[in-house]
């Protein structure tokens, strides 16, 4: 009973510490993140909309004033863009330039036009894979210290135009695939009039030291907010009211040093979804995964809570999502999904302190996603998931599926509470996972006594 009593007392204090160094490792590794990370150096200098001859009545065209703005904050090289209370209409999107922000007053709304002629090619990624379509109606590409903020919103008029090429889209889609696989020179992708790709609502590319603070997005054509190979980002108390087809919330591709935080996602697919690039093109740029990403005190609700890939061929590393809390359901809380077309890696992925209600499956890994490609699995290990509950999953609580040439490695999974649910685990061609706490459905107690029926039935 002595030798009992200490080994118990030992285990437990072994538990205790591994706990502990989990917690301040994870800590650690958040707080090396955030204080890399650069907010921008916007000057004094500042200019009204107004001053440009624009209207906030909702009808007049506003493309014209929004660009003279942006080019005297240019001239001066660079400041600050006041947009004061009213809805601003824009046929055309906003081209941004280096050390500018963008300040929505409280009640300015930017109100995007529809007409894809008003929106010209440039450069940009479409589902992981580059080339020219139309202009997001928020753009800019190489540049440095920029800012949109204030507590206006910023609508893409989407539902009843853009929204409606989700139908069309599949020729194009299958074009741009096949031209990634093929090597087709970027230059050479262009889409944009005869097409039906949608653009984003904001865009940057290749740019670094951003911050987008406070403003409510809506009704976007595509992803709402997306960082291709960006660097050094603040992501900060957003809201959104985005619900058309792939309204992915903030999309990060090929980018690092990013922080999300007290954003109120409510959109009509991820809301956050980590990527780096599709395929053939995105494993020849394995130098460029993205990494380095911290998600926190944030409000979940949409389609999937946390996701990465499916697009994520050049890797996934270093992420941290901690002290989220769903306000309505969705259909997977934490969402990790490849396939043999992608090849890359996700690994050293730190998960903690997660709330959620009714889920379809709280936790999914899958390495067949879709059930297509062949002859590049990708490799996912190091998964660190910790504090996380659910009321309910209508579907399975946690699944993990490698596959038995590139099993799924390392994965630890501790004080996983799920009140109810319809199917517990399933778990196949994997190693090294580690359950810790795991109560899936009612807790167990001490066990009955057999009742002297049941001897007897037994």
């Amino acid at each position: 009973m002595r030798n009992f009593l200490i080994l118990s007392i030992i285990l437990f204090l072994s538990n205790l510490v591994s706990g502990q160094h989990d917690d301040n490792a994870r800590n650690d590794g958040i707080q090396e993140i955030v204080e890399r990370i650069e907010l921008p150096t916007i000057p004094e200098f500042s200019v009204s909309v107004l001053d440009f001859g624009a209207k906030g009545d909702s009808l007049a065209n506003n493309k014209e004033a929004f660009d003279k703005a942006m080019s005297a904050i240019k001239k001066n090289g660079g400041g600050t863009i006041i947009v004061p209370k009213g809805v601003y209409t824009i046929n055309g999107p906003i081209h941004f330039v280096s050390n500018v922000n963008l300040k929505l007053e409280t009640g300015a709304r930017l109100k995007f036009g529809s007409n894809p002629k008003d929106y010209p090619l440039v450069l940009t990624s479409w589902e992981g894979t580059m080339l020219y379509n139309y202009s997001p109606m928020i753009y800019g590409i190489d540049l440095e210290n920029i800012a949109i903020t204030g507590k206006g919103t910023i609508d893409g008029e989407a539902k009843d135009s853009w929204a409606n090429w989700k139908e069309l889209q599949e020729e194009d889609q299958l074009l741009s695939r096949e031209m990634n696989h093929k090597g087709v020179p970027v230059k050479e992708r262009i889409f944009g009039e005869g097409h039906f790709l949608r653009p984003q609502l904001i865009q940057f590319v290749n740019s670094e030291n951003i911050l987008i603070e406070d403003i409510t997005i809506e009704d976007s054509p595509f992803w709402c907010l997306h960082l291709l190979k960006c660097n050094s980002a603040t992501l900060r108390s957003l809201k959104y009211d985005a619900h058309n087809y792939n309204n992915d919330g903030i999309d990060l591709e090929y980018s690092r040093d990013v922080l999300i935080e007290n954003v109120k996602f409510d959109n009509g697919d991820d809301n956050l979804a980590i990527k780096a690039g599709r395929d053939h093109e995105g494993r020849s740029n394995s130098d460029q995964a993205s990494q380095n990403i911290v998600m926190r005190n944030c409000l979940l609700k949409g389609l999937h809570g946390v996701v990465i890939g499916s697009e994520m061929s050049a890797g996934v590393k270093n992420i941290f999502v901690d002290n989220c809390k769903a306000w309505g359901d969705l259909k997977r809380g934490i969402y990790f999904k490849t396939n043999p077309d992608r090849g890359g890696y996700m690994k050293d992925i730190y998960i903690s302190n997660i709330e959620l209600g009714r889920v379809e499956d709280l936790f999914f890994i899958t390495a067949n996603y879709h059930g297509e490609g062949e002859g590049f699995n990708s490799k996912i290990s190091d998964i660190f998931i910790n504090n996380v509950s659910s009321e309910e999953a209508t579907g399975t609580a946690i699944v993990i599926e490698g596959y038995k040439d590139s099993k799924v490695e390392d994965v630890k999974l501790t004080n996983i509470n799920v009140k109810k649910a319809n199917n517990a685990i399933t778990i196949k061609n994997t190693e090294n996972v580690t359950f810790e706490g795991v109560i899936i459905g009612e807790e167990a107690g001490v066990p009955t006594t057999a009742t002297k029926e049941e001897v007897t039935k037994f």
